[in-house]
């Protein structure tokens, strides 16, 4: 019996050690300057690069695009991602967050000094000064979080909401006087909360309906997550630890793994280890009417607020939206999940644990919410970070492969041996002289940046770490010997960092290693 393949998405094209280091795949540089509206991709790459066909069709049918819009709104929102990532780490406790507008054309950046503004300003960003830091909202979130539980009869949930500069607390339905009482007994301070009417009843959506997904003790449905190694990850509340799974295949279904780790309510991940009957696949299936097929996820960068959305389920399929909040809690009735990203997109039951994608990066994993697909709701998934970080998961991706049983047959090619024993190594290939390529940001802490590049025989190749200083890339460090290999030592400050690729004389593959303070 041939092995079945586990459909299902994932992240970039980094082998990734235990601190979970992702270095991003490489592009042609695209310029010295910091990356606007493309994200940071040379213009050849388009948004076709960095969305599949089938999400730019289920964009246009869920936001009312049409397709040269859905492409130039999966462009705005890859820049997006990439520059609100670096402004977070350039501008430290300044930083209050960001959003995308409704109509996706602009990103707004909240900070507490007129000096950061500026610097946000430089990126192509608006900018707009406020009273409270993300931190500052994030530590009143945090009070919420370790006192507001005993109020779920009268809060369904509450979230940091950076447009408004506040924490906003979802109120039940007729109860919003309770909940306006419950947070004033918690002691935050009353100008920093925001109390709103609702009508949610968020609810977890296991499902024990048959399906063409997963299936929990042959009982329970739920949907597939994201492809890692050994196995999928999935919502936490889907199965406990021991719990054994199957998979529907021709009709039947058939025995497909273990829940090996579980966490429900607090988070709502799990991950399931599969037989050798199942392959996992850097992959999601999408279904919708518009297009169906195959989606590779190239990353698993945090979209900001505003950004589209969409997610695949195995009982309603693929629905897009956009992101509302990040860091939310939500209060079921089985009991409290912190750290959840809140979204305008519907989903139903049994689409529990499936995934979710902005443009091509993968972002996390069905938990719960309210309404449906008919009427529309809101819908919370656990983020992909956390899931992986916490259980030591390496995520798969389009340029990686799942682990195999050793066979006989052709040894690969080891790394050159002076680039072996770091903490992430990247393949790359350098078509001749005069080529160059650069990753796109990753985030550092302060302390020692070491890089090894190994290039063919005969060869120049030269590798330069570059650092974002707010308002362009400034070369940090450069190695460039004239040989085929070079290595790089640099320590500096936290922040946005990309290495750059050049070929002196001669092109062929390479091997890039890092460490990553």
């Amino acid at each position: 019996m041939g092995k079945r393949p586990v459909i299902i998405p994932t992240v970039a094209i980094a082998v990734v050690a235990v601190a979970a280091v992702t270095i991003p795949a490489f592009a042609d540089d695209g310029g010295a300057d910091a990356p606007r509206g493309n994200g940071g991709l040379p213009a050849a790459a388009g948004a076709q690069a960095i969305a599949a066909p089938q999400t730019l069709a289920a964009l246009q049918r869920d936001l009312g695009l049409t397709e040269d819009q859905a492409r130039a709104r999966v462009r705005k929102d890859r820049w997006a991602t990439d520059t609100a990532r670096a402004l977070r780490t350039t501008l430290g406790d300044t930083y209050a967050g960001a959003w995308v507008n409704r109509e996706g054309t602009q990103m707004t950046v909240a900070v507490t000094t007129a000096a950061a503004a500026e610097q946000v300003r430089a990126t192509g960003a608006e900018s707009t000064v406020v009273a409270r830091s993300a931190k500052a909202l994030d530590t009143v979130k945090a009070r919420l979080d370790s006192t507001g539980r005993r109020t779920a009869s009268a809060v369904a949930g509450w979230y940091v909401d950076v447009s408004s500069n506040t924490v906003t607390v979802v109120a039940r339905q007729g109860k919003q006087a309770a909940a306006t009482a419950a947070v004033n007994a918690t002691g935050v301070a009353r100008d920093a909360v925001k109390v709103v009417a609702s009508t949610e009843a968020p609810r977890v959506l296991a499902d024990l309906r048959g399906g063409d997904a997963y299936f929990i003790n042959s009982q329970f449905r739920c949907s597939i997550g994201f492809s890692v190694q050994g196995g999928f990850v999935t919502a936490g509340h889907c199965g406990a630890v021991g719990d054994t799974t199957t998979g529907a295949d021709g009709g039947q279904q058939i025995a497909q793994g273990t829940v090996r780790a579980s966490s429900f309510p607090g988070d709502d991940f799990g991950f399931v280890q599969t037989n050798a009957q199942w392959t996992p696949t850097a992959v999601v299936a999408t279904r919708a009417p518009e297009a169906t097929g195959n989606v590779p996820v190239a990353g698993s960068d945090e979209a900001p607020v505003g950004a589209a959305i969409c997610r695949t389920g195995s009982t309603t399929g693929t629905h897009c939206g956009r992101v509302q909040a990040l860091n939310a809690t939500v209060q079921y009735p089985e009991g409290t999940v912190t750290g959840l990203t809140r979204t305008d997109v519907c989903a139903e039951g049994g689409d529990s644990g499936g995934s979710w994608i902005s443009g091509n990066q993968a972002q996390g994993v069905t938990s719960g919410g309210s309404g449906d697909c008919t009427v529309g709701g809101t819908t919370f998934f656990q983020p992909i970070t956390e899931i992986l970080q916490r259980n030591n998961l390496t995520l798969l991706t389009d340029g990686t492969a799942p682990e195999e049983p050793e066979e006989p047959g052709e040894p690969e090619e080891p790394a050159p041996a002076n680039c072996a024993g770091h903490e992430a190594s990247v393949n790359g290939n350098l078509p001749g002289t005069g080529a160059r390529q650069v990753t796109s940001f990753f985030r550092a802490n302060a302390g020692t940046h070491t890089a090894c590049l190994a290039g063919p025989a005969g060869t120049d190749f030269d590798v330069a770490l570059q650092r974002f200083n707010g308002r362009n890339w400034q070369t940090v460090q450069d190695a460039n010997n004239a040989t085929s290999s070079d290595t790089l030592t640099f320590t500096g400050p936290a922040g946005a960092y990309r290495y750059q690729i050049r070929s002196q004389s001669g092109g062929g593959a390479y091997v890039l290693g890092v460490d990553i303070p």
